[in-house]
């Protein structure tokens, strides 16, 4: 059997690209609100509502999705997840009522919510701990990308066939991924086209399996109420609860503000928000490289993990200048620099359920913390239905501003030195 070399990058590419058809997928109704509002009858507030449809499925799925990664291991656990969420794109073509779009906007996020404890267990399975930031920073970016090529992308498809059909086709590339999954997808302990260098390279440092074995020889699976007993899981939790909502504010409601506060018609949103989701992409990469490069230099996690974070999390309050801005294409690259510090932010808090526990109950804690994102992000996105229709834009970009500093001082009040932690009992 022919082997191939750095095998590891061509399974977090496989997990980036899913990210791109992810976002994609999801973006689809923000880039074409205007042209699903107008044919449903949607004003703002039943806007938010359909995607808080999405985001309260997305919420419940998190949890979900984390135990089920841990339970069926990665690669059953992503062919789930992709079946349901591209079934559940095309299908938006079908809705003739809010009702009915709400309904397939909850089943995509009950199926996308697996990706990312799916992708922050396929990373601790194929990276060791010093390049675990660099592989989550590479799949975030594929988060970035997609929103990046969805306003494009989503408008050039709509000027040519309409918004249902667009949805058609959004929803049929996770369906021609998953072939290329099912083909090239394993465990690198049992792959066989891994070089045993490569092999021995990925276990170095991955002292998991000694470290959670009970007394029989039993890795360890929490439960959800076992797992709240670390501070350590409360830190990724109340970290992802306050500063979640910004992204998710810049997914639903960039195209709109655009549109209705600053004069943008479909095409000039198509060639122009793209722009912040390629910050994000880099944001992204350079968070990931940034935390590696340092640990490599000598730094502890702890150090470096704490540097990256809040370099990202202090360039947020950005949102509040853009909201100042004249000139829409100035409060275009405020909003990229947002986006750059978030992903710098989040890519390193992504990795800190792999700094702390051992792989077999990493995605369960990703899925905590990405339920509590979901449910905080529920509440924004609600709220911002209803101040956007009373007051504007303005208020909820200035306080999406102040939660980035927040959430970085919550992580270090209740984290403490990131390590991995001890298991009690």
């Amino acid at each position: 059997m022919r082997k191939v070399s750095g095998l590891r990058w061509w399974m977090v590419g496989l997990i980036f690209l899913a990210t791109v058809i992810n976002y994609v997928d999801r973006q689809t109704v923000a880039v074409l609100k205007k042209s699903i509002s107008d044919d449903l009858g949607l004003s703002n507030p039943e806007y938010a509502a359909v995607q808080n449809a999405f985001l309260i499925a997305y919420a419940a799925s998190q949890m979900l999705s984390g135990r089920l990664y841990d339970a069926v291991g990665t690669r059953i656990g992503f062919t789930i997840s992709i079946v349901v969420w591209s079934i559940a794109a095309v299908a938006h073509a079908a809705a003739r009522s809010m009702t009915s779009f709400a309904f397939w906007r909850s089943v995509l996020g009950l199926g996308e919510a697996g990706n990312w404890p799916g992708a922050a267990k396929s990373i601790a399975e194929w990276f060791p701990p010093k390049e675990r930031a660099l592989g989550m920073g590479i799949f975030n970016t594929g988060a970035a990308v997609g929103g990046a090529l969805s306003p494009p992308l989503i408008a050039l498809l709509a000027s040519y066939w309409g918004w249902r059909p667009t949805f058609i086709i959004t929803g049929g590339l996770g369906l021609g991924w998953l072939v290329l999954w099912l083909f090239l997808y394993r465990l690198p302990a049992e792959h066989p086209w891994l070089r045993e260098e490569e092999r021995a390279y990925i276990l170095e440092g991955q002292r998991e399996a000694a470290r959670s074995r009970g007394a029989r020889g039993e890795a360890w699976h929490p439960g959800w109420i076992e797992l709240l007993r670390y501070r350590q899981v409360w830190a990724v939790v109340v970290g992802r609860f306050l500063t979640d909502p910004i992204w998710w504010l810049y997914v639903f409601w960039l195209p709109s503000y655009f549109q209705e506060a600053r004069g943008f018609s479909l095409a000039q949103v198509g060639w122009s928000a793209w722009f912040p989701f390629l910050a994000a992409g880099l944001g992204a990469l350079t968070g990931g490289w940034a935390s590696g490069h340092l640990i490599a230099r000598g730094w502890s996690a702890d150090r470096a993990r704490k540097t990256v974070m809040a370099a990202g999390a202090l360039l947020l309050p950005a949102g509040i200048l853009a909201m100042r801005a004249e000139s829409p294409y100035v409060a275009l690259a405020w909003m990229g620099v947002v986006l750059f510090g978030f992903q710098v932010w989040i890519n390193n808090v992504q990795t800190l359920p792999s700094d702390f526990f051992p792989g077999s109950a990493v995605a369960s804690v990703a899925g905590l913390g990405g339920t509590a994102a979901a449910v905080a992000s529920v509440l924004y996105n609600w709220n911002t239905g209803r101040v956007v229709g009373a007051m504007g834009y303005t208020p909820v970009f200035v306080i999406a501003g102040v939660l980035g500093p927040l959430g970085l001082a919550a992580v270090f009040l209740l984290a403490g030195r990131i390590q991995r932690v001890v298991i009690k009992g």
